[in-house]
């Protein structure tokens, strides 16, 4: 068994309650940090731990907080995104529905690290009752002298408060969700100034998901050295994983980073295998937005080593042979599944929530999903794949928030790697023509 820091006590009964989380030793964080530590040294911990931001882009954490403005005399704020829209990932609602004190203790100590004295967890909207949750642990915590004013009989002050979206998934790129929690529409903003510098209402602001600033609590608990033990080269700790598909144990898994995914996929400890004995025919292994690879690929590296649950293995090879860890949303497909289906699936999900302030992700992602529609309907010709390509093309790399990116990605790599799926699309869609 993988050792557990997350969802050690997840099946605790009460443990949503602050009295059970606290027996279990929860907000022994706080109390480490306000009474011990000064903020660099809690951030020098997260720093030495090599936490990578867990929301997608896997960004060294301790790196992105010592970039804050700290000449600014500003107030400075710390903003979780909870806003997971991702296709695919759902453990931060796992999280925060299961353990909801363990996401506010992290807000505490790391807001201490920061020097926010006002946080916010902005939440998507159709988390609701998460959020109604995460309100009254967050009553909880005030009663108990761990939110408000002079915190644990320290000169630390903190208020917290839980902020709902409206259900748009462009609200999950940082700089769209502190639009959004301004209360204006919310379109990603040209960067620089980055949030660091500029951020909620234009102070300095550090934006982090919400496993990236619960896994801070066992950093300051066992240290940031002993966490970086955990795990393989610069994929460190523990990672979240929401999987789903054809298998037959889907859910929430808390691996150690370094895990094969071959093992993730068919031992009882976690996926359990294909379901209906079927034969794996592929995986998306970080969420929709990520490179789809056959199983070829997916179970071992272009040179012909065990892929691995981290950052860096799943990357090898670029988007040539490789894929991304992204938000840990793993979707397994078996041997009766349509790559064509799925990716049409995922194009009307990113055409529908682009903001349309980008000219190539606004009609770029309506032109691919027409095409893919041609494709899935029987209406097909042969030089739509080419035209499908060339259209993903021209959206990577031009939209100034990653949600172009993320549309392309799939497509090119489902084109790449099953290229023979959209010619049998072809020829069918020539044989319903002559019939």
């Amino acid at each position: 068994m993988g050792r557990k820091l997350l969802l050690e006590h997840i099946n605790e009964p009460g443990i949503q309650t602050f009295e059970v989380y606290r027996k279990k030793g929860g907000y022994a964080s706080v109390e480490k940090a306000l009474k011990t530590m000064k903020p660099d040294d809690v951030t020098e911990e997260v720093k030495k731990s090599g936490l990578r931001g867990r929301g997608g882009a896997g960004f060294p954490t301790g790196m992105k907080w010592s970039f804050i403005d700290k000449k600014s005399e500003k107030p400075r704020y710390l903003v979780c995104n909870a806003d997971e829209s991702e296709p695919g990932t759902f453990k931060d609602r796992y999280l925060m529905e299961k353990i909801p004190h363990a996401l506010i203790e992290g807000m505490i100590t790391s807001s201490y690290a920061l020097g926010a004295k006002t946080s916010y967890i902005y939440i998507r909207g159709e988390y609701m009752y998460v959020a109604m949750i995460l309100e009254k642990a967050i009553e909880e915590a005030y009663a108990k002298g761990f939110l408000g004013k002079n915190i644990l009989g320290t000169d630390y002050s903190l208020d917290l408060y839980v902020h709902a979206g409206a259900g748009a998934y462009i609200c999950g790129e940082e700089t769209a969700l502190l639009e959004s929690l301004e209360g204006k529409r919310g379109n990603p903003r040209l960067k620089p100034p980055f949030p660091a510098v500029a951020g909620l209402y234009a102070c300095p602001t550090v934006v982090n998901n919400v496993e990236t600033i619960a896994a801070v609590v066992p950093i300051v608990n066992m240290g940031g050295d002993e966490y970086s033990k955990i795990g393989v080269g610069k994929s460190t700790g523990t990672k979240l994983i929401s999987a789903s598909g054809h298998i037959n144990k889907p859910g929430v898994y808390e691996i150690e980073l370094g895990v094969p995914v071959e093992e993730f996929i068919y031992s009882e400890e976690y996926c359990g295998g294909i379901w209906k004995g079927r034969k794996l025919k592929a995986v998306i292994a970080g969420g929709s937005s990520v490179p789809i690879l056959p199983t070829d690929l997916i179970l071992k590296t272009a040179k012909g080593e065990p892929r691995l649950m981290t950052y860096e293995s799943l990357a090898d090879g670029g988007f040539a042979t490789g894929t991304m860890l992204g938000s840990g949303g793993f979707i397994v497909l078996d041997e009766t599944a349509s790559v064509v289906e799925n990716l049409y699936t995922f194009a009307r999900f990113y055409h529908h929530e682009s903001c349309g302030q980008c000219s190539p992700c606004r009609e770029g992602t309506g032109w691919m999903e027409k095409i893919l529609h041609r494709f899935r309907d029987g209406h097909a010709k042969k030089e739509d794949i080419d035209l499908l390509w060339d259209v993903q093309r021209k959206i990577e790399g031009n939209t100034i928030c990653p949600l172009g990116d993320a549309a392309a990605w799939p497509v090119a790599s489902a084109i790449r790697h099953f290229r023979k799926e959209f010619e049998e699309a072809v020829m069918n869609s020539l044989e319903l023509a002559h019939v």
